[in-house]
C-alpha cells in the first residue's frame, strides 16, 4: 500500500494519549552522540531502523524535530535518507502526534531500502517559534551525562548578538534577525549560571567563553527569545538577491523547483530580505539530489526549511528578486505597501524603509511598477495596504519616469523621519497583460510579460478566466473566445489550480518546458471583450 494512503487512514485517527517514556522506545545509533545517527524504533518489543518509504516521502524536519524533542535532545539539524539493502524496518505514521511508538497507528513493519539519519543539536535548542528557526533559547548544561539532561533558559543581559550568530549557525539557520526577551514567551527558573562571551566564530554555543554570572533567575520578559533566518540562498547571480535557488539541510543543495512559478518565488524573496519577485526560470541539468519544496507549503508562507524532502532532479531554479523595492500585503505581485531599501550594498544589514506619500508622486510610481515587471499605476494612495511608523525613507523622490530603477531617481533632503497615521504609500500596479492584433484594446490574442511578452496558451475550461481578464483590461466581464493554432512562438500557460480570479496573474505564469521539453505551442486565446461593465454570459468558440 502507497504510504501516502497509509498517512491519510491512520493520522484521520483520533490521538491516543502517550503514557510511557519515549526514550525507551526511540534512539540514534552510529553518530557522534547519542542525538546524531541512524534512527531506530522499539515496536512490539523488536528494535528496527525506521524508514519514511521509497515512492513518497513525506518525512520533512518538522517530524525529525519532533523525534530530537522525544529524545529530549536539541533542535533538529539535519535529515537524510540513507540508502541500505531492501529489509523489513518499521515505517514512520507521519503527522501521528503525539507519537504512540507501540502502536499500529504510528508504526507499522515495511520493507524498504532506505532508512533515516538525524542530527539533533545536543547542547541548544529553540522552543515555542513559529519555526525551527525561532523560539525560546534553552541551552543543556549537562550534555555529557545521557541520564541526568538539564535544560535551562538563557537571560538577555548574558546573551549578545554574537552569541546569537553562533547559536543560529550551531542549528542549521542563517544569520540572526531578531533577538529579544520574552520574544517567544517568558519562564522563570532555572537559567544558565554564566554570560556568554562568543566571538562569533565558534561552531557551539558551548564552546565560547564564559563568565560567572550571579543570577539564578531572569527578571520578567528577559528570557532570550531568537529568531534566526531561514538558511536558504540565491548564488552566481550579480547580487545576494538573484541566482540558483539554494537551500541548507545539514549541506547545500539546489532547490528543485519543476511546479514553482512566481508566486513561490515570491516566498522565497520575502524570506531572503530581498525585494519583490521579478521572474523565475526553469534551468535542467544532469539528474542530481536537491532539495523539493512542495508549492502548497510554499505558497502558505510556511518556512521553506521544515517542507524539504530530498529527491533527485534535473530542474533547478533561478530567481530574479529586487534588492531595492519592494510591495508588502498587497492583493497581488503588483499591489501593496511600498518599501526602499536604503543599505543595499550591505549585504548583512538590509534595511527596509516605507515611504510617506508627500514624497512620492505618480511619476516616482511609474519607475516602480515597470522597475517590478508590472503594468503601469492605477492607484496611488496612502496606507491603501496597511499603514507602517518610522523608519521612514529620509528622501523626497524626484523620477522624471523614464528611470530603470527607483534609486536611479533624483531626490532631495526630507526632514521627516516618520509618516504622519494614514500616509505611508500604498501603490497598485495593474498587471501586465494586453490584447494585441485586435480592432481595439479589448480585443485580440491574449499576452502577458513575465520578462518578455508571450501569448498565453489556452487551457482554460471555462470563461471564467477570460472574463478575469477582461474585467482587469477594463473592458468589461462578457467575453468572446476563439483558439488559434500558434506557430512555434514561445508560449505562457498558466499553472492548473492558480486561478487568476484568486491569485496574481503573472504569479501564475509557467513556461511550458517545465511541463515537457517537447511541449508543443498548440492553440493560444483570442479574447473580444464587450467594453461594457457587468455584461451577460459571452461565449465560447473553437
Amino acid at each position: 500500500m502507497n504510504p501516502l494512503l497509509l498517512l491519510m487512514l491512520w493520522s484521520s485517527g483520533l490521538q491516543a494519549e502517550v503514557k510511557h517514556n519515549s526514550t525507551e522506545f526511540v534512539r540514534l545509533v552510529g553518530g557522534a552522540s547519542r542525538c546524531a545517527g541512524t534512527l531506530e524504533l522499539k515496536h512490539q518489543g523488536e528494535w528496527r531502523r525506521a524508514t519514511s518509504g521509497d515512492v513518497v516521502d513525506y518525512f520533512e524536519m518538522k517530524e525529525a524535530d519532533a523525534f530530537c524533542q522525544d529524545l529530549n535532545c536539541g533542535s533538529a539539524v539535519s535529515l537524510r535518507k540513507r540508502q541500505v539493502s531492501s529489509q523489513s524496518l518499521w515505517l514512520v505514521i507521519v503527522g501521528c502526534r503525539p507519537f504512540d511508538y507501540d502502536s499500529r497507528r504510528c508504526v507499522m513493519s515495511w520493507n524498504a531500502s532506505s532508512v533515516l539519519e538525524l542530527t539533533c543539536s545536543d547542547s541548544v535548542r529553540l522552543l515555542n517559534g513559529p519555526s525551527l528557526c525561532s523560539g525560546r533559547l534553552e541551552v543543556n548544561y549537562n550534555p555529557s551525562d545521557q541520564s541526568k539532561q538539564s535544560w535551562t533558559s538563557v537571560c538577555e543581559a548574558d546573551f549578545d548578538q554574537q552569541d546569537a550568530e553562533v547559536v543560529c549557525r550551531e542549528l542549521g539557520c542563517g544569520p540572526p534577525s531578531a533577538l529579544q526577551g520574552a520574544l517567544y514567551g517568558d519562564v522563570g527558573a532555572p537559567v544558565w549560571s554564566k554570560e556568554f562571551q562568543c566571538e562569533g566564530h565558534e561552531s557551539t554555543l558551548l564552546d565560547c567563553r564564559s563568565s560567572s554570572s550571579t543570577r539564578n533567575s531572569c527578571s520578567p520578559g528577559k528570557a532570550v527569545g531568537l529568531t534566526c533566518s531561514e538558511p536558504i540562498r540565491l548564488v552566481g547571480g550579480a547580487s545576494r538577491c538573484a541566482g540558483t535557488l539554494e537551500a541548507k539541510i545539514g549541506e547545500w543543495r539546489p532547490v528543485g523547483g519543476y511546479d514553482w512559478a512566481l508566486r513561490e518565488a515570491a516566498v522565497a524573496c520575502k524570506q531572503l530580505d530581498c525585494g519583490s519577485a521579478l521572474a523565475i526560470e526553469h534551468r535542467k541539468s544532469s539528474d542530481r539530489p536537491v532539495w523539493r519544496i512542495q508549492t502548497d507549503f510554499v505558497r502558505s508562507g510556511f518556512p521553506l526549511r521544515e517542507h524539504v524532502i530530498s529527491v533527485n532532479s534535473s530542474s533547478t531554479v533561478d530567481l530574479t528578486c529586487s534588492d531595492s523595492v519592494r510591495l508588502l500585503n498587497g492583493t497581488s505581485l503588483c499591489s501593496g505597501r511600498l518599501e526602499v531599501n536604503y543599505n543595499q550594498s550591505n549585504q548583512s544589514k538590509q534595511s527596509w524603509t516605507s515611504v510617506c506619500e508627500a514624497d512620492f508622486d505618480q511619476q516616482d510610481a511609474e519607475v516602480v511598477c515597470r522597475e517590478l515587471g508590472c503594468g503601469p499605476p492605477s492607484a496611488l494612495q496612502g496606507a491603501l495596504y496597511g499603514d507602517v511608523g518610522a523608519p521612514v525613507w529620509s528622501k523626497e523622490f524626484q523620477c522624471e519616469g523614464h528611470e530603470s530603477t527607483l534609486l536611479d531617481c533624483r531626490s532631495s533632503s526630507s526632514t521627516r523621519n516618520s509618516c504622519s497615521p494614514g500616509k505611508a504609500v500604498g501603490l497598485t500596479c495593474s498587471e501586465p497583460i494586453r490584447l494585441v492584433g485586435g480592432a481595439s484594446h479589448c480585443a485580440g490574442t491574449l499576452e502577458m510579460k513575465l520578462g518578455e511578452w508571450r501569448p498565453v496558451h489556452t487551457m482554460a475550461r471555462t470563461l471564467k478566466e477570460p472574463a478575469v481578464f477582461c474585467k482587469h483590461l477594463d473592458c468589461g466581464s462578457d467575453v468572446s473566445v476563439k483558439k488559434r493554432e500558434s506557430s512555434n512562438t514561445p508560449v505562457w500557460i498558466h499553472r492548473l489550480f492558480c486561478e487568476p480570479s484568486y491569485f496574481s496573474m503573472m504569479g501564475c505564469l509557467q513556461s511550458p518546458t517545465i511541463i515537457s521539453e517537447s511541449f508543443t505551442p498548440g492553440s493560444v486565446l483570442e479574447l473580444t471583450c464587450s467594453g461594457k461593465q457587468g455584461a451577460g454570459a459571452g461565449q465560447m468558440g473553437e
